[in-house]
């Protein structure tokens, strides 16, 4: 396993392979409470077997609010556009943690590779 820390977001890559996926996620653009359209995602060393993104949200800070998350398409973009998905974005009486699980799955829907990121919301 791999973390890294930048710019106060812990990006946790878990990989088989040589490298390991990374994500990101940028919250520019997203309304205070309730977005139900997915923030930017950056990708890095996606599986190039991948052919589906599988992505969920959890609230470390209320983990049994349902917040979902959605699938895409992946077809080699190192980025998700804001609204790839819609889900139940976050609306935190403070500053709460969202940790993102992104999965890479290969044509028979195999989990090939997945990633963490870590990102406080709302940022301040």
């Amino acid at each position: 396993m791999k973390a890294i820390l930048i710019s106060g977001v812990l990006a946790i890559g878990l990989t088989t392979g040589a490298h390991a996926m990374s994500v990101s996620v940028d919250w520019k653009g997203t309304s205070e409470c309730f977005d139900t359209e997915s923030p930017i995602f950056r990708l890095k060393d996606v599986p190039k077997k991948a052919v589906k993104l599988r992505l969920n949200m959890i609230d470390l800070d209320a983990p049994n609010y349902p917040h979902g998350g959605g699938e895409v398409a992946y077809k080699g973009q190192a980025q998700l556009p804001k609204a790839a998905f819609r889900y139940t974005g976050p609306c935190p009486p403070g500053v709460h943690s969202y940790q993102w699980s992104v999965e890479a799955l290969d044509a028979s829907g195999q989990l090939i590779d997945a990633a963490k990121v870590v990102a406080p919301f709302p940022l301040k």
